[in-house]
């Protein structure tokens, strides 16, 4: 059977998520672009119970301009009927009236699973249709199977088998922005807020907001507190007022109890903290909000990967295939068998109910269990910790460019240095700094409110050490007493800690444990699929990009927009993916003439077609002769009167506002790792030089003599990019 023979239906399912949008738009996209046929089912089950209008066949401009609006354009909704044979039956007469016998299903997990109880009886159906003339014999054999693909749409990011569910990173958006402004407001009246989030059996978002939003303390279903959690809850909320905290935030998940299974409330919580404490309290439950909202940019290229990868699986399917889930891991696509997913997601839930929370954490993956023990170790570094017998000092200084970020970063590294018992210090003004000795000693109290401030208060500078000065430095480093070096940034930072690593036989001061962690929006570090502070510039760009779509509709308009990035192409690709761009210029690939040519009748003949709006993103490096100006002027002379263009060159304002949720939870688990790293350095003695990275899931220390056997030092970026492999979905979704 050619492409051109099959029906694919899409339809979304259960409670709505953002990002559902961007993945019907990459099924719809990449269904036309394999020459298959492609119908949206309106209202979910509903649609297809229902038929007739509900189930439409969808064209490639049906599902232009869709990114970046939340919820579902083609609907969801509960449907009783379904779950009836007789509804089942109904829904696959209507089906096959269009031919339709590869479905794409996003949904939550009972969605899924009313997908594959419906794919097992289709054979059994069909039988009836045909017994009760409804459908020909010729149809049936035809249509002799079922085949799907099942997309996790839910908030709560509760679906084994996936890193993330489409919509969660988006809900959390939307909590740490209500967290941040209550963080404000409750420190202006030195007032505590509980915070209630969602998650029923899940707390993803609980415990992410609490590490993303610096909260006090937080309960989940996981991990339900000990008898007697209250008066720890009150002891830590007490140990942070007497170190100078005006506010109190305490984050609590809808289905969190207690050790005996008792629902503990946010107004229970109030209660407590009113009366132990004396503190005025207020209870926030932010309920659906965390459903609505533009879409995150994370949640728009994610999805567009699952719903791209969708097509293709059902597409390959044969009547003997088994569904599969289409996920997420490491930020690569991922294929799981669906019903086992749906199974092991359940089982969680039952764990939580025998009261196993050990092994339900454990069933949440090695990243959930890693943040609760950092969340606690965040939460319990008192600022009261009694010194060891010789406090360690380290220090802490930022390199390179700014990142959003590096004030959470700096602010973990901290809380969990002096919860070890060193003494923490401050570098101000980057190297430079630490070559004047603007060294001082960084408390617990000092670092309070840096979590969700963009920019660096320690200050960041590109500036770095010349030979001459090497001596001032290591004279600094000697004169306070430094035992340990953590710095946070980006390539500056490397290479200047891997020339100070290689330098120790002649300075002897730089025989210490150094480490370097990645922080720079160019997303160009060896050893690290992310750095802090890329995934906020990305949000930055997107939001850009949304607002330039919107002004450019009322005219026949191309617009070429100039991020940074310097000579890696991260996030031109990536805003790209997520803003539904139609060309993007790398500087991984260059420009040539022939390019441009093919670009230019390339987008004359699409306007000619009656298009309105064309969108190239262009990387600040991709070609030092073809720029943004030279395109913007080559695009309006050949377009004549069939569009102008415009062109943006968005500059600076990618570095600032405040870090991302991820940027700050990334920013944390790295500074925890790095105290760790440098704690056992100096616990044995060692004196080791690092930089550390977190690829394919897992956070890796690799050694900083390594570094330049995996980057390209002239183009300043590593060796291997994983995101370059995202570049044929792209161009799939591009064009028709």
């Amino acid at each position: 059977m050619s492409h051109s023979q099959i029906s694919i239906g899409v339809l979304t399912s259960g409670g709505d998520a953002q990002g559902m949008n961007a993945a019907v738009r990459a099924v719809v996209r990449a269904a036309i672009h394999e020459g298959a046929a492609v119908y949206a089912i309106y209202e979910g089950y509903q649609g297809m119970v229902d038929g007739g209008d509900r189930v439409r066949q969808l064209a490639w401009d049906d599902v232009g301009s869709i990114l970046h609006r939340g919820g579902t354009i083609i609907g969801t909704a509960r449907c009783p009927a379904f779950r009836e044979r007789d509804g089942r039956r109904r829904a696959a007469r209507n089906l096959l009236q269009c031919g339709i016998d590869r479905l794409v299903i996003i949904g939550g997990d009972g969605s899924l699973t009313g997908a594959n109880l419906f794919r097992q009886e289709w054979p059994e159906l069909l039988a009836e249709l045909v017994q009760a003339g409804e459908i020909d014999e010729a149809t049936a054999r035809a249509h002799p199977a079922l085949m799907i693909a099942g997309l996790v749409g839910s908030i709560d990011n509760d679906m084994v088998g996936t890193d993330m569910t489409i919509g969660a990173d988006s809900a959390l958006h939307r909590i740490i922005e209500a967290i941040d402004a209550l963080t404000s407001t409750a420190a202006s009246h030195q007032r505590s807020f509980v915070v209630e989030v969602m998650g029923r059996h899940c707390g993803y978002l609980a415990l992410t907001s609490a590490i993303a939003g610096g909260a006090d303390y937080v309960l989940i279903p996981e991990y339900p507190p000990a008898e007697g959690w209250e008066n720890r809850m009150c002891e830590m909320l007490r140990h942070g007022r007497a170190a100078g905290r005006r506010d109190s935030i305490v984050v609590v998940a809808e289905g969190a109890t207690d050790r005996t299974g008792n629902r503990i409330s946010a107004d229970y919580i109030r209660q407590v903290l009113e009366e132990r404490l004396g503190e005025d309290t207020r209870v926030t439950i932010l309920g659906h909000v965390q459903r609505g909202g533009t879409p995150s940019a994370y949640d728009r290229w994610m999805s567009t990967l699952v719903g791209h990868a969708a097509v293709q699986e059902v597409l390959a399917a044969t009547p003997d295939s088994e569904p599969q889930l289409i996920g997420v891991r490491y930020n690569r696509v991922r294929r799981l068998p669906l019903m086992q997913c749906v199974e092991q997601t359940r089982a969680v839930a039952r764990t939580i109910a025998e009261k196993d929370y050990v092994k339900a954490v454990e069933l949440r993956g090695g990243s959930f269990n890693e943040m609760t023990k950092t969340f606690r170790a965040m939460a319990e570094a008192l600022p009261s910790v009694t010194p060891v017998d010789r406090p360690r000092r380290i220090a802490v200084l930022h390199g390179g460019g700014l990142a959003p970020g590096m004030n959470t970063a700096a602010r973990a590294a901290v809380r969990l240095g002096r919860d070890r018992g060193h003494t923490m210090l401050g570098v101000r003004g980057s190297f430079g700094g630490l070559i004047d000795g603007r060294i001082e000693e960084l408390t617990w109290g000092d670092v309070e409110g840096w979590t969700a401030l963009g920019g660096a208060e320690l200050g960041a500078s590109r500036q770095t050490p010349t030979t001459e000065q090497l001596y001032t430095v290591a004279r600094a480093l000697e004169t306070h007493g430094v035992d340990g070096l953590l710095v946070i940034g980006g390539w500056k930072a490397y290479q200047v800690l891997h020339w100070l690593h290689s330098e120790r036989e002649r300075y002897p001061a730089f025989k210490m444990p150094m480490i370097c962690l990645p922080a720079t929006i160019d997303n160009n570090l060896p050893g690290s699929d992310l750095s802090v502070g890329a995934d906020t510039a990305l949000n930055v760009i997107v939001e850009a990009l949304d607002r330039i779509k919107q002004s450019a509709m009322a005219a026949r308009r191309c617009f070429v927009v100039e991020v940074m990035g310097r000579h890696c192409g991260y996030l031109a690709l990536m805003s790209g993916m997520a803003s539904g761009a139609e060309r993007i210029y790398l500087p991984e690939e260059g420009i040539t003439l022939k390019d441009l040519q093919a670009d230019v009748e390339r987008m004359v003949d699409s306007f000619g077609k009656g298009r309105r709006f064309y969108l190239t993103i262009r990387n600040e490096y991709a070609n030092d002769q073809y720029t943004t100006d030279f395109l913007a002027r080559l695009f309006e002379e050949e377009g004549s009167h069939l569009f102008d263009v415009r062109q943006a060159v968005l500059g600076h304002v990618q570095q600032g506002g405040n870090p991302s949720p991820f940027d700050r939870i990334l920013a944390t688990r790295l500074a925890a790792h790095c105290i760790d790293f440098l704690t056992g350095e100096l616990g044995r003695g060692g004196a080791a030089g690092a930089f550390v990275g977190l690829a394919e899931g897992k956070l890796t220390t690799f050694p900083i003599k390594q570094m330049p056997d995996m980057v390209d030092i002239a183009n300043r970026r590593p060796l291997e990019q994983w995101w370059l492999e995202l570049r044929s979905v792209l161009e799939a979704l591009a064009q028709p």
